[in-house]
């Protein structure tokens, strides 16, 4: 029998730690913006709110409490302008990527039906598809995809790699045509409260879904919002037909956020002001970053949100990846997102103030 892991593409970062050992070998220490994991500290109140849980020996529910659900629907109606959000539209979910890596199998897709996403993508929804035995491509312009068989779209706005926003004409665009041939669309909007250039919209807002949430979910994070990247906290909203069976298969597979997590999560949600906190530092970050970039020789595309600048110099990734290596900073090579990003490389807004200005430093030498 031929391992589950056979099935998956070559783990992708393990093709940087070459790269890893020359940036850290650099007098000043590694400035790694590889990897956009926050480094900022868990805002207090939400601090206080997983030690208030921590005496939690029970086990908690997949559907989490009533209290999150509450939080969650009344973010959903409050943030992202959706109407007529209830219980039966939201599933907690332990973390996003959990949820990206099995959705096909959980989904039941497998040999013959399609899972699309597109050309520049986070890696795990190819993965995804691995794992089910589903057949995968990519797109441009999904509208523009065969969609007979097709079962799964994804949609990534704003986009990693490259901090592309859909905006509101597009994403109605394209539900509208999901709609019209049964094309089951979930839109990863983990990075939605990080638009500087724009201002992404959800697929659950009604000028773009026409007021009903058939055959749309959103997936959305905490991980980046509220540096809670190490509390595992994210959650789904869209057509209940779709997320009560998903809750089932859940709860016969102990899918379970914990539940200091869940209470955290309430806090998390109830407040905008550490969002805002945050916002503030990745945007100064962002700026330093992108000038002192573009004064190195560097093109910028897109980058109009979420926490990474999608940078060239019209050279094989791998090349940018050591020349900036050389100089104490590590990025992740375009290629990791698909062949399109050959050129390009994706420099993460998540190092701590005194690392960024050290890579302006290095980069202005």
């Amino acid at each position: 029998m031929s391992a589950v892991s056979d099935r998956l593409p070559t783990f992708p970062w393990d093709k940087l730690e070459p790269y890893k050992k020359t940036a850290a070998a650099h007098p000043g220490g590694i400035v790694d913006l590889s990897v956009g994991t926050p480094v900022d500290p868990v805002p207090d109140l939400i601090q206080k709110a997983l030690i208030d849980a921590a005496d939690s020996p029970g086990y908690p529910t997949v559907w989490g409490t009533p209290a999150l659900r509450d939080a969650i629907t009344g973010w959903v109606e409050r943030r992202l302008g959706a109407r007529g959000v209830t219980h039966r539209h939201v599933l907690p979910i332990v973390g996003s990527k959990e949820l990206v890596a099995w959705l096909p199998t959980q989904l039941g897709l497998g040999p013959g039906d399609r899972v699309a996403y597109p050309r520049l993508a986070y890696p795990t929804y190819e993965v995804g598809a691995r794992l089910a035995r589903a057949d995968y491509e990519v797109y441009d312009d999904p509208t523009e995809l065969d969609p007979a068989g097709l079962k799964l779209l994804w949609l990534n706005s704003p986009s990693n790699p490259t901090g592309r926003v859909l905006d509101k004409a597009e994403l109605t665009r394209i539900v509208a045509w999901a709609r019209e041939h049964g094309v089951l669309v979930f839109s990863d909007e983990c990075y939605l409260e990080l638009g500087w250039e724009a201002d992404p919209v959800s697929v659950l807002h009604p000028d773009v879904n026409g007021g009903s949430y058939d055959g749309i979910v959103a997936v959305h994070s905490l991980s980046k919002r509220s540096n809670l990247a190490g509390y595992r906290a994210a959650f789904l909203a869209g057509d209940p037909a779709v997320l009560a069976p998903l809750l089932e298969i859940r709860k016969h597979g102990g899918m379970m956020t914990p539940a200091p997590t869940q209470a955290a999560v309430v806090a998390a949600l109830g407040d905008d002001a550490h969002v805002q906190e945050q916002r503030a530092r990745y945007l100064a970050r962002r700026s330093l970053l992108r000038e002192a970039l573009l004064g190195h020789g560097f093109r910028i595309e897109h980058s109009e949100a979420s926490l990474y600048l999608w940078a060239t110099r019209d050279e094989s990734c791998w090349d940018t990846v050591a020349h900036l290596a050389e100089r104490g900073i590590l990025v992740a090579p375009g290629d990791f997102y698909g062949e399109a990003g050959e050129t390009f490389v994706r420099v993460a807004l998540t190092a701590t103030d005194e690392r960024v200005r050290a890579a302006v430093e290095r980069l202005a030498g």
